[in-house]
């Protein structure tokens, strides 16, 4: 299986060809996926060197001129360094281009913390109009990636990862899956996280809803998985109110768990189920710092994003 990197520059080096509106622009890294595509594309293959400010300025400088630019870069070196450069270089001007990030929050444990950046999407979420992917899988990066370069003059980010699950679902973008259907709660589990939470439930008689698309957040869906919960635990009552989500009285349950900072959702999940009572638990990244540096398994269980440590407070939330 492809990585989602190797995936990104297979995917976008053919979509160069088909796409004389696309350009690709990079700061060193990944420069080497893109060797052929540069001689064939000279003008749009560009490789700024280590200058992550330079790289979102000739971004938006080309998506100024109308043309579509993809940026890459590490998830810290391209949300968190050029932030500046972000808001005002494509949110200030109007513009809109396609950041592809590699690393994610601890992809590269050996790198330290100037190479992790679980704060990326809470960041994203201070600006107007990102769409956000998260794929958990090379094969859903694709399909990820082709909406991205094709979505006219949208901003997106597309957050790669080494962390994936084995195998791809069926996903669409901007949709949430319904992996599986329970009574007591809704688990949504973001990208490569889908299979820690799958067995961290099992047993649980909880919906599974998996996003790849976190912003804009899917509020359709989730409001009707919570309305089907609510319907089937308060019988004939509650079936009458399932398509709206509202009426029944009883509580939504909903635990978001992201593969980056904790929390960063649940504002999106609250603004969903407002008009209803629920209770939100938001899974993720921790703020404290782990300063030992292991595997990506290690950093899971080290941040409680484990199966186990996931089962234990998922099951804790809804005994409450």
């Amino acid at each position: 299986m492809d990585t989602m990197r190797e995936c990104f520059a297979a995917i976008v080096s053919r979509l160069l060809d088909e796409d004389p509106r696309l350009a690709v622009v990079l700061a060193e890294i990944g420069k080497d996926g893109f060797a052929d595509a540069a001689r064939a594309h000279p003008d749009r293959v560009i490789n700024v060197g280590i200058r992550e400010q330079l790289l979102v300025g000739v971004g938006g400088g080309l998506a100024l001129t109308g043309m579509r630019p993809i940026l890459h870069t590490f998830a810290s070196f391209l949300i968190e360094r050029p932030f500046e450069q972000i808001k005002l270089d494509f949110g200030h001007q109007g513009m809109g281009g396609v950041l592809v990030s590699a690393a994610g929050s601890y992809d590269w444990p050996a790198g330290g913390y100037t190479h992790m950046a679980p704060g990326d999407v809470a960041l994203l979420d201070t600006l107007d109009g990102w769409t956000v992917h998260v794929p958990g899988h090379p094969d859903e990066a694709e399909t990820l990636l082709r909406d991205a370069a094709a979505a006219g003059d949208d901003s997106v980010y597309v957050r790669l990862s080494a962390h994936t699950n084995s195998a791809p679902r069926d996903i669409a973008p901007g949709r949430f899956l319904t992996v599986r259907e329970g009574r007591d709660g809704v688990v949504i589990a973001v990208g490569p996280m889908l299979e820690n939470v799958l067995a961290a439930v099992e047993g649980l008689d909880v919906t599974v809803l998996y996003a790849t698309t976190v912003r804009p957040f899917d509020e359709r869906t989730l409001r009707a998985a919570t309305a089907a919960g609510a319907g089937a635990g308060t019988g004939a009552a509650g079936a009458g109110a399932a398509g709206t989500g509202a009426g029944t009285g009883a509580a939504a349950d909903v635990v978001i768990v992201e593969p980056y900072l904790a929390g960063t959702s649940t504002g999106a999940v609250n603004d969903t189920l407002a008009d209803r009572p629920h209770r939100v638990l938001g899974l993720g990244i921790p703020r404290r710092e782990l300063r030992r540096y292991g595997t990506i398994d290690e950093h899971l269980a080290g941040q409680g994003l484990d199966p186990a440590s996931l089962r234990e407070r998922i099951a804790g939330f809804l005994r409450r």
